[in-house]
């Protein structure tokens, strides 16, 4: 795909031994995107791909962990089904807490448990906030708040559930050059303001990552 290409990094807020690392090509209408997170205890790499108007098309996402690996091919079709491809290796066990299953449960699936998401969300990645909020013009423009059900990949599980959201944005501020957006999960009960670029990509998420460097490429 064919866009401008931006290379970021974050550094956790909630972790400072965690980094983020993105490059992000942004096209008129949809985005694609490679990453990494290193923390203390395990390394995920992933590729991102969307179709127009920023709607998921695939995620792939590989855990690489303390005797553990796993791996995850998360993928909407035309018809907004979902569906993944899920493999692991190694013991099921992460802080002495047994890891859920990798993919989507059977279950969630018989019960159409992600009809209507048209998002990916990665665990602790900034990068897939960016979907909605392109989507709605939130980089930009004031926005009342927006529900949206995302297909949500835990970490380091990479286990896949709905989760409900909620964005709204306050008006674009020209002057510092960035907006405001009002993101909710009403799954986890957590709300936060994120500061974003006018490309949409977040500078800071309080509690869980800030921006330390970007890099633009025409």
């Amino acid at each position: 795909m064919r866009g401008a290409v931006r290379q970021v990094e974050w550094v956790g807020d909630d972790d400072p031994e965690r980094v983020e690392a993105a490059t992000i090509t942004l096209a008129a209408d949809r985005l694609d995107a490679l990453g990494t997170s290193r923390s203390t205890d395990y390394v995920t790499s992933w590729s991102l791909e969307t179709g127009p108007d920023w709607v998921t098309s695939r995620l792939d996402v590989a855990v690489f962990g303390r005797g553990f690996t796993r791996r995850l091919a998360l993928a909407r079709d035309a018809h907004g089904r979902w569906t993944s491809e899920a493999t692991q290796e190694g013991v099921g066990v992460y802080h002495d807490e047994e890891l859920a299953d990798p993919g989507i449960d059977a279950r969630d699936a018989a019960d159409g448990a992600f009809d209507g998401a048209l998002d990916c969300d990665l665990a602790l990645c900034p990068v897939t906030n960016t979907m909605p909020i392109l989507r709605l013009g939130a980089n930009r423009h004031e926005v009342a708040e927006t529900r949206f059900v995302m297909a949500w990949v835990a970490l380091p599980s990479l286990a896949v559930s709905r989760s409900e959201q909620l964005y709204s944005a306050t008006p674009y501020d020209e002057e510092a050059g960035h907006a405001v957006v009002r993101y909710s999960s009403e799954s986890r009960d957590f709300t936060a303001d994120l500061t974003v670029d006018p490309d949409g990509i977040v500078i800071d998420y309080p509690q869980l990552a800030r921006r330390i460097r970007t890099r633009a490429r025409p």
